[in-house]
């Protein structure tokens, strides 16, 4: 399991730094509504990337993804087309980054965020968690390493939830300062979600390319080996 531990971590962290989530959490708190939609989209989120890694463990387990303890072949070509598809989603990131940060737009649904029912608040943590480009890949990934590492079922879930637990770490800490921080939390929050605004698509796409490199380094290495 220490094994597994170590391979998912860094994945779980590569989600955890994830700009555009932060930014929305930190919108939806400033909203008159923001304490109980704030812990909704969380709870969405973690519902999210848990519903995403059990998925990818019922597959895998059933699917052959270990073989004597060792990852089936199907999980290093898994591995490996992940990794190459962050790699060319983050050098095209790259090259299309704002060449000036102040220059940095946020998606134009963020603007409604403060009109959104508590339901499509925690869609919208849902989708985030599940459905984005980076997210999603990297969830996979932490299902497969941990499928195919051979662990008993309740080792296998205990792994997964320290996953979920790291990787939801981003937006645990501002839901902390806002519900902690008092009067103090909103110029933090502020703070946070500028820096964020003006560097997400630069810090996307160095994660993109980072993590995109792991994945093919472990595909290769469970292909070749």
């Amino acid at each position: 399991m220490g094994k597994v531990l170590g391979d998912v971590l860094g994945l779980a962290a590569g989600v955890a730094v994830s700009p555009l989530p932060i930014i929305a959490v930190i919108l939806i708190l400033a909203t008159p509504r923001g304490r109980s939609n704030g812990l909704l989209f969380t709870v969405g989120w973690i519902l999210g990337l848990s519903a995403l890694g059990a998925v990818m463990l019922a597959v895998a387990s059933p699917a052959g993804a270990s073989s004597h303890n060792h990852p089936a072949t199907w999980v290093g070509a898994l591995k490996l087309a992940l990794g190459l598809f962050l790699v060319v989603f983050g050098a095209r990131m790259w090259h299309r980054r704002p060449k000036d940060p102040s220059e940095a737009r946020l998606p134009k649904w963020m603007g409604a965020i403060d009109r959104l029912t508590p339901v499509k608040v925690f869609g919208l943590g849902l989708a985030l968690a599940a459905l984005n480009a980076k997210n999603a890949p990297l969830t996979i990934a932490a299902g497969a390493a941990i499928g195919s590492a051979g662990l008993p079922v309740g080792q296998q879930i205990a792994s997964l939830a320290v996953f979920v637990v790291v990787a939801s770490l981003g937006l645990l800490a501002p839901l902390g300062v806002y519900l902690l921080g008092g009067e103090r939390a909103k110029t933090t929050l502020g703070n946070w979600k500028d820096w964020a605004a003006q560097h997400n698509v630069a810090i996307m796409a160095v994660l993109f390319f980072v993590l995109g490199l792991k994945l093919l380094g472990d595909g290769i290495s469970v292909l070749t080996s």
